[in-house]
């Protein structure tokens, strides 16, 4: 699992970045509380971004592949004896991570979905 920063660190981090920006020249604003930085009279973020700008493109399907791929996926499902009576696969039980509110890991569970 990678380490996570803890809320030292970032504080450390954030107070070196901000004496740099200052030593450099910059300077702090201070803005009122409530003020966003979001333009009002700005559209909306989800009328302005264009997700599939390219045209549809068709695909040539490869029936020998297909069939050769769905074989092989019933062949193991076929093999496999971990079925229930409904006649479902059973899936491993698999670790979680319980995070705090602070989004710092507190403990690793075993959960069966």
């Amino acid at each position: 699992m990678k380490k996570l920063e803890t809320k030292a660190e970032l504080r450390a981090a954030l107070e070196r970045e901000t004496n740099r920006f200052l030593a450099r020249g910059g300077e702090v604003e201070a803005v009122p509380q409530g003020t966003s930085g979001k333009d009002p009279l700005a559209a909306p973020l989800y009328l302005t971004r264009r997700l599939f700008l390219e045209p549809r493109i068709e695909r040539t399907l490869v029936p020998e592949v297909v069939a050769a791929i769905e074989a092989r996926r019933k062949a193991l499902l076929k093999r496999s004896g971990t079925h229930t009576r409904s006649g479902h696969r059973r899936r491993p039980p698999r670790s979680k991570i319980v995070y705090d509110d602070f989004g710092e890991p507190l403990r690793r569970i075993w959960v069966e979905d």
